[in-house]
């Protein structure tokens, strides 16, 4: 099992910066590529930003430029952080991180808590 813990959300102005973290442990090894998703309130989920084992991104359209996703594969935990800048008001959600464990016939796609971003008008 996988399990994801993340941090970093809270309140900030429009074209401010906030991070994000995530940390993956368990059977880190069997994860293949990890995202941000956000649900913003009515709204159905949205895949943020993605990154895959290797390193490769991938990003929203309304992200690009303004948000880096990064992954740092450590010995017992993954790492995965997200760097948002020049924030809007319709970026604010809930911030979900995202791990798709490879369970060997199949994926399996295991969720963070959320972590809450709101961003002041």
């Amino acid at each position: 099992q996988v399990q994801l813990v993340e941090s970093g959300g809270g309140l900030v102005q429009t074209g401010g910066s906030l991070r994000l973290s995530c940390v993956a442990s368990g059977s880190i090894a069997n994860i293949n590529a990890m995202g941000w998703h956000r649900q913003a309130p009515g709204k159905q989920r949205e895949l943020v930003a993605g990154i895959t084992g290797y390193g490769r991104a991938n990003y929203a359209d309304s992200v690009k430029g303004r948000f880096t996703i990064s992954r740092d594969n450590a010995k017992s935990t993954v790492t995965v952080g997200l760097q948002m800048n020049s924030l809007r008001p319709e970026d604010s959600g809930v911030y979900y991180c995202n791990a798709n464990v490879d369970l060997g016939d199949y994926e399996e796609a295991t969720w963070g808590q959320g972590t809450q971003v709101t961003v002041s008008s």
